[in-house]
C-alpha cells in the first residue's frame, strides 16, 4: 500500500503537467488573429463582401469573424457583440442580396443546444492578402 500511493501521486503529477502547460500557452484572441494573418498585408476596409465568393468563415473567440474568399482573408471585428463569439457558435446570417455588409446582423446559435445566444453587429471588412513576389 505504501508503494501505491507515491506511484499514484507521480502519475497524477505527470497528467497535470501537460494541462498546466496548455493553459499557460493558450493564445489570446489577438495572438490567434495575428498568427492567422501572418505574412499578409491589410488592404483598404470595405463595407461588403460577396457571399458567392466566400468559401468559409472562422471565429476568433471574443474578437472577430474571418471570412475566406480565395486567397484573401476578410477580417470583421464586430461593432457590437464580439464578446459573445466563440467556437461553440453557429453563425446565422440573413442577407438581402448576394453580399454580406457591415450593416448586417449575424445571429449566434449555440452548437450544442441550438438555442439562440445573441447576435453581433458587423463592422467593416478588412482584406488581408499575401504580398506579390517581385520578379
Amino acid at each position: 500500500m505504501k508503494r501505491i500511493l507515491p506511484a499514484l501521486l507521480a502519475g497524477a503529477a505527470l497528467l497535470a503537467a501537460p494541462v498546466a502547460q496548455a493553459q499557460r500557452t493558450r493564445d489570446t484572441p489577438d495572438a490567434k488573429l495575428a498568427k492567422l494573418l501572418e505574412g499578409r498585408v491589410a488592404g483598404t476596409p470595405v463595407d461588403c463582401i460577396s457571399l458567392s465568393r466566400t468559401g468559409s468563415s472562422q471565429i476568433i473567440s471574443g474578437k472577430a469573424i474571418v471570412y475566406r474568399s480565395g486567397s484573401t482573408l476578410y477580417v470583421n471585428e464586430p461593432r457590437g457583440g464580439a464578446d459573445q463569439l466563440d467556437d461553440n457558435s453557429i453563425l446565422v446570417t440573413n442577407t438581402f442580396g448576394a453580399q454580406l455588409c457591415s450593416i448586417d446582423i449575424v445571429r449566434l446559435i449555440d452548437r450544442a443546444s441550438f438555442f439562440p445566444r445573441g447576435f453581433v453587429n458587423l463592422g467593416k471588412f478588412v482584406p488581408y492578402t499575401k504580398p506579390k513576389k517581385a520578379n
